[in-house]
């Protein structure tokens, strides 16, 4: 079994930082480095939402449209962990993040987006950003 564990989650205020992290471990769990990673998030009442994705290399990221230039990927895969660093944080961020895995080289526009492309997920965290 493959566990991924978020952590990081909390309350801000809009205009601040946070920086969620994302553990993964398992027996069955292969190289860390075998897959790509995606944050997703999701709000009550509305539908699973693409964050951000990166491949195994760390040369290769993908970011949802409204997160674009707030928000940044990273993976450090000798701790497999990935991270995600969010700034200038906006009452609309409020929601559950959670972190997927997908056993992957590269990662495209094509499949990132869809949860149902991923393999493994996280229980989820949740990010409050108050007004």
């Amino acid at each position: 079994q493959v566990q991924l564990v978020e952590s990081g989650g909390g309350l801000v205020q809009a205009g601040g930082s946070l920086r969620l992290s994302c553990a993964a471990s398992g027996r069955t769990f292969s190289t860390f480095s075998n897959y790509g990673m995606g944050w997703f998030r999701q709000a009550p009442g509305k539908e699973r939402e693409f964050v951000a994705a990166i491949s195994w290399s760390n040369t290769s990221t993908l970011y949802g449209d409204s997160v674009k230039g707030r928000f940044t990927i990273s993976r450090d895969n000798a701790k497999n962990t990935v991270y995600l660093q969010m700034n200038s944080l906006k009452p609309e961020d409020t929601a559950v993040y959670y972190c997927a895995a997908k056993r992957a080289l590269f990662i495209t526009a094509t499949w990132v987006k869809t949860p149902t492309s991923y393999d493994y997920w996280g229980q989820g965290t949740q990010v409050t950003v108050s007004s």
